[in-house]
């Protein structure tokens, strides 16, 4: 238990750094949230299968690289979420966000489910009523 003490004691910096980038994701969270949901067209998740993106259609260099950069950006934010699950910060906030920007086998159909609990699609709907945008629908 001391070894942990002298460690925390001599790495404080990292700590302070831990915490204040955990702030900003958080406070980037808060505000981008409203207006990302508001963005979601309302039958995205009606569907069986994602929707092509306008990305899909630019030029094939632009795609990949706004496609690694969404994904490394996911990826240190999972990393970041999991640190923080053990330091200061909003560990799950952030490991969810990282876990909807990468992209991976079955993300859609996730998406779909966890849009379809109640709880969770009166929050979004709620957001959307706030930006005076029409209900998500969902498959029946």
């Amino acid at each position: 238990m001391t070894t942990l003490f002298t460690w925390l004691e001599s790495h404080q910096h990292l700590l302070f750094w831990a915490g204040l980038i955990s702030f900003v994701v958080f406070v980037l969270s808060l505000l981008s949230l409203p207006w990302l949901v508001a963005k979601i067209p309302e039958d995205y998740f009606v569907t069986e299968r994602r929707q092509p993106t306008e990305w899909k259609y630019q030029h094939p260099i632009i795609r990949a690289l706004a496609l690694v950069g969404k994904n490394v950006i996911g990826y240190g934010l999972i990393l970041a979420g999991i640190l923080m699950l053990f330091l200061p910060g909003q560990g799950i906030l952030t490991l969810v966000t990282g876990l909807l920007l990468v992209d991976y086998p079955g993300k859609f159909r996730l998406e779909r489910k966890i849009v379809t609990t109640p709880a969770v699609l009166d929050s979004l709907n709620w957001l959307r009523k706030k930006a005076n945008k029409p209900p998500l629908l969902t498959p029946h």
